[in-house]
């Protein structure tokens, strides 16, 4: 009766706002790190940059237990992105136990790239496309070594994940699939439309959900984030429990969408109209003429598909764990299970057309909506997230459809084609740039003929470089020199005359090295000399103990001639993960270029705004 639904649907409304609300503050309280995906910042981490407390435990506790609280809360959000990101933190936890891998940053990404692939093997049960997820999306180099590695952490965390048994069905995939016809080639037709579909639906999310975080950053509206997900998270429960459809969870749905209609379905989508002479297997059921179930089914799945892209642009983002590849997936499985009901009716009502005639006769069971669903949802994903390869193998390990590799591949190329054609950016790389992380893309070129002299500061007319020498400053200069700038690091000279380059140290390890020998070395003092040479400098007598540095000095800092092609800085930069590079000539310092840098004088090439790309 009404009294019942009316209370329902106020208890699921309620139950979602104590959800959200439970994550939310969790966030906001524990790990303000642990919203978003966090593939953005794991590429970009990856790429050399350092997020102090990005893969902490506290940001691994807080995230794993709200990612369970907000997909509960019915939110239109996945668990996939924020997984990878759980996969990374505990990839991090365990390179910090090993000193082989916490001291040495390049084999801490190595762990990190086999974490992420581990992660997505137990997001989807894909572990070969969790390898290739990291190698084509993460990871920003990826050695032969790393992709062995990743493939036995995917297998380790797919066996893991078969012996837990968490979807009760034996299987390791989400949706596994069984569907009865093969595809014909007249079909890769409407498979392309679905690819050209999901490469617009890609482009509108990423521009709409961009100008959305945007002004969320820019505005007054960023500083209530508790309020935005309550708002949010009420107008999706009040929304979606009269429809069906969008009410249950959108794992469920997908998998619905992806079904073949069997004898034993009761879903409205297979309410057929039977021809009570039929005598044919239960398992080839012949194309029938839709009921009034799927004609009402698709009225409310017209209704999911807008709500879905609508809700979704205002719920990536907020500040609670949040991925893309579900709510990705449903858009595109709704628009194609939609277009395979149409095709089926079409295919059933005018089996005579020149299209229809060669391969589908009355009586056949010619087309599969599913597979149109699977399709669809591969193109959305790949218009979303820009990728291939991946994508194809995350799919077809996903739903067990090994024959229907070609529908897919096509999907996915095309969607990406399409997407390409307004902007190449895919929606990890927008926050990216959104948020200002110092990221440089491999994927794009950089073609302009400029030299390392272009680029190096300081410029004419700017302050020198601020440099230690090798045993001429005090420690009160080095601390003075700490205080008034906020440099990583500075280049050590020989003398402030000759400036023949020494070596480079970075400013926390100086930080740690002058208070730890204030408190530990006595006769260490403010007007102390600092050394970083083998042999201590000659002192009076009466002057007090000299401090030596030494151990915390590189010696070997990467360095470029101030002639060397700012091509061959950037490609330097992108495969070694640099943060800064030394400028020098005849082994005399000229200056330093950084990764800002390099972004600052590509933004300037491209006729962007240079400090418009920057992270504040």
């Amino acid at each position: 009766g009404a009294s019942a639904y009316i209370l329902n649907y106020f208890l699921y409304i309620m139950w979602a706002l104590c959800f959200a609300f439970l994550a939310v503050s969790l966030v906001r309280v524990f790990a303000p790190y642990a919203c978003g995906s966090g593939i953005p910042e794991i590429k970009t981490i990856l790429s050399g940059f350092i997020i102090r407390g990005y893969l902490g435990k506290w940001t691994l506790l807080i995230k794993t237990v709200t990612l369970v609280l907000v997909v509960s809360s019915g939110l239109s959000l996945g668990k996939e992105g924020p997984l990878v990101h759980v996969a990374c933190c505990c990839g991090n936890f365990f390179s910090s136990l090993f000193s082989k891998y916490s001291k040495n940053e390049g084999k801490r990404r190595e762990v990190l790239s086999a974490a992420a692939a581990a992660g997505v093997s137990v997001a989807f049960g894909a572990p070969i496309g969790g390898v290739l997820f990291s190698l084509e999306e993460v990871s920003y180099y990826f050695p032969l070594k790393t992709l062995w590695r990743s493939f036995f952490a995917a297998l380790v965390a797919a066996f893991t994940l078969r012996s837990i048994n968490p979807f009760g069905n034996s299987r390791l995939v989400l949706f596994y699939v069984e569907y009865h016809t093969p595809w014909y080639m007249a079909e890769l037709f409407p498979f392309i439309l679905l690819g050209v579909f999901g490469g617009l639906w890609g482009t509108l999310f990423i521009r709409c959900n961009i100008a959305w975080c945007r002004r969320r950053k820019t505005t007054r509206l960023g500083k209530y984030p508790v309020l935005e997900v309550i708002v949010i998270t009420a107008i999706t429960a009040i929304v979606a429990y009269p429809n069906p459809y969008t009410r249950r969870s959108t794992s469920e749905l997908i998998s619905e969408l992806f079904n073949d209609c069997g004898a034993l379905e009761s879903s409205q989508l297979c309410d057929y109209i039977n021809d009570p002479n039929m005598t044919r297997p239960v398992d080839d059921i012949p194309d029938r003429p839709a009921g009034p179930g799927v004609y009402s089914a698709m009225w409310q799945l017209a209704l999911a598909l807008v709500f879905k892209i609508v809700i979704t642009i205002f719920t990536f983002g907020m500040k609670i764990p949040s991925g893309l590849f579900i709510p990705s997936m449903a858009v595109g499985a709704i628009a194609g299970r939609m277009v395979g009901i149409g095709v089926e009716q079409l295919a059933y009502h005018h089996h005579d057309w020149i299209i229809f005639r060669n391969w589908c006769r009355p009586g056949a069971d010619c087309v599969t909506p599913g597979l149109y669903a699977m399709v669809g949802a591969a193109a959305c994903l790949g218009g979303v997230t820009r990728m291939t390869v991946s994508l194809v193998v995350i799919m077809f390990e996903l739903t067990g459809g090994l024959e229907y590799i070609v529908p897919l591949m096509a999907a996915a190329v095309t969607s990406k084609w399409v997407a390409d054609a307004f902007g190449k950016e895919g929606i990890y790389e927008a926050h990216i740039h959104l948020n200002g992380y110092p990221f440089l893309d491999v994927k794009d070129e950089f073609t302009h003929r400029t030299l390392a002299t272009d680029v190096m500061r300081p410029r004419r007319g700017e302050a020198p470089l601020s440099v230690l020498t090798q045993d001429s400053m005090t420690v009160e200069d080095v601390e003075t020199l700490i205080k008034e700038t906020d440099y990583n690091g500075f280049p050590v000279v020989v003398s402030k005359d000759s400036e023949r380059l020494i070596g480079f140290a970075q400013r926390r390890e100086l930080i740690l090295a002058i208070k730890n020998a204030r408190q530990r070395q006595d006769g260490v003092v403010s007007n102390s000399i600092v050394y970083f040479t083998e042999d201590p400098p000659e002192v009076p007598p009466n002057s007090p103990h000299p401090l030596k540095l030494r151990r915390i000095l590189n010696l070997s800092p990467f360095t470029v001639t101030d002639h060397t092609p700012m091509e061959t800085v950037v490609d330097i930069f992108r495969k070694l993960g640099l943060r800064q590079c030394l400028v020098t000539r005849s082994g005399r310092l000229l200056g330093i270029i950084t990764k800002k840098d390099v972004l600052r004088h590509m933004a300037q090439m491209a006729n962007q705004d240079p400090e418009s790309i920057m992270f504040n």
